[in-house]
């Protein structure tokens, strides 16, 4: 047997791949004209099509039962990774039900999200396959945050503008220079990077900021995600295998949760340079 991985579903890990690792996935929460509904349950499209949208973690309950869950597969412990506790109520709600469950649990705030989140939980769960044990499944999931980076950009701040996320003369400056504005998820938020004139320079910004990050003689874990727009995830991922084959390598898409707030055709490239040999 080995350690148990969960994560919340924030972290954008592709369902197959959570399956082939056996991580469990506890859903997000969506409030959709004041009808909950988990993530993953309504199409981007029509999620699209509704103006009053709210988010919300899973509740401690709900991590309670999956962590009982996890146990009735192991008696090596469980990890629970999740999405950065300065963006939601998840980490806390992962806290309050690794204790209602009880035996051993440990919880790490992976202080990210989406792809980001995902590399962190893919460490963990190469250690826990490894064999290692709980404690030293939760510090290969630390040290694998230290190693982690996800850039994206969004083409409009519309979305971020009527979320109440960047002021409105920044959104509307935004759009009449024909920005794409570009952030960096580290420490447990989004930080503005310098934008770029357009969606191609943003895609090539991106990039430079993984080539300027290479560790020499490391392995790389790449994430690239999108929300309706796959075409340039993949120009990022194939611009990242002309630099270097990556030792994970996934495609996939930014949970709903985050769209709220994002709005379509956001892309980014999370990554991972490990020194392990």
């Amino acid at each position: 047997m080995a350690v148990a991985i969960l994560t919340d579903s924030a972290a954008a890990l592709p369902a197959d791949l959570a399956r082939a690792r056996g991580i469990g996935v506890v859903p997000m929460w969506l409030m959709i004209d004041g009808e909950s509904v988990r993530e993953g349950d309504v199409p981007l499209e029509d999620l699209l099509a509704h103006e009053h949208v709210t988010t919300s973690g899973p509740t401690p309950g709900e991590f309670e039962a999956a962590v009982k869950e996890a146990q009735r597969t192991t008696d090596d412990g469980v990890l629970v990774c999740t999405l950065a506790s300065t963006m939601s109520s998840t980490h806390e709600a992962a806290v309050l039900g690794a204790q209602a469950a009880g035996g051993d649990v440990a919880v790490v705030d992976t202080t990210t999200a989406a792809g980001a989140q995902a590399l962190v939980v893919l460490a963990a769960s190469d250690a826990a396959a490894r064999g290692a044990s709980l404690a030293e499944v939760e510090q290969a999931a630390r040290e694998a945050i230290a190693q982690t980076h996800l850039v994206a950009m969004v083409p409009s701040l519309d979305y971020l503008v009527r979320s109440g996320r960047v002021p409105n003369i920044a959104g509307w400056a935004g759009k009449r220079l024909g920005l794409a504005p570009l952030f960096e998820f580290r420490d447990g938020g989004a930080h503005a990077l310098r934008p770029a004139r357009g969606t191609a320079a943003a895609l090539d910004r991106i990039v430079a900021r993984f080539r300027k990050d290479r560790v020499e003689g490391a392995r790389v874990h790449v994430a690239a995600l999108h929300a309706q727009a796959e075409a340039e995830a993949q120009e990022l991922l194939d611009a990242v295998r002309q630099e270097v084959e990556p030792a994970t390598a996934f495609l996939g898409t930014f949970g709903t949760v985050m769209l709220v707030h994002t709005g379509p055709g956001l892309v980014g490239l999370a990554w991972r340079w490990d020194p392990t040999t």
